[in-house]
């Protein structure tokens, strides 16, 4: 059993059922700083938040004492990101309009953090972690696993736009190496049982005990 339909999607394709994949252009997010204006990413690209999304960014601006407004741009890209699915231009110049604050300051928190995602991602985020304790457990055999079967390399997306697979730095789940992340669940203690036909990946979220079949 799987905790989410990600993982679930995921699992299917990680069967192999035979999807034709292509490739999107290799992710950007944290790793390019320089912006380039594309024609799904640029300052004229709509954005607005949602009448929903505009009270719960009100809800989190009200714990903020007044004039520190700016001190909430972290959850506020956060809303656009889910919103939106990644974080184009216009959000980040639709949170420094809302929190009156440069637009210079929303780009450096943009680009500091790599939660952040500033060119478009799948609808499922694949990332796993591949930072010395994951690492020495093995993380590297699992990319390997999931880059085949998704037929992406690292940083690219399929091409029916549902996954984009990641190496991420230390997800904080190190007691429970290799894991990774799909979307906002953890899948921990990753092992890819290769005495089995056809192989397993088995994994433990926080919740339930899981295997993708390899």
């Amino acid at each position: 059993m799987l905790k989410s339909w990600a993982g679930a999607r995921f699992l299917g394709l990680v069967l192999g059922r035979g999807l034709n994949l292509k490739r999107f252009q290799p992710l950007s997010a944290g790793a390019e700083f320089v912006h380039r204006n594309t024609p799904e990413n640029n300052a004229d690209t709509p954005f607005d938040f949602s009448s929903e999304n505009m009270k719960r960014l009100q809800v989190i601006l009200d714990n903020y004492p007044e004039g520190h407004k700016a001190a909430a741009v972290i959850p506020a890209l956060d809303l656009a990101q889910r919103q939106h699915g990644w974080l184009p231009l216009s959000a980040m110049h639709k949170v420094a309009e809302i929190l009156e604050m440069p637009k210079m300051r929303v780009y450096e928190v943009a680009t500091f953090y790599t939660m952040f995602n500033r060119a478009p991602i799948g609808k499922h985020h694949v990332q796993v972690c591949t930072t010395t304790p994951c690492m020495l457990c093995g993380s590297q055999e699992i990319v390997d696993t999931i880059r085949k079967k998704l037929g992406v390399e690292v940083g690219e997306t399929t091409g029916d736009g549902l996954f984009t697979l990641s190496e991420a730095e230390c997800l904080g789940a190190c007691v429970n190496a290799p894991m990774m992340m799909i979307g906002d669940d953890y899948y921990v203690s990753l092992k890819i049982n290769h005495d089995l036909t056809p192989p397993v990946l088995w994994t433990k979220s926080m919740l339930t005990i899981g295997r993708f079949d390899v």
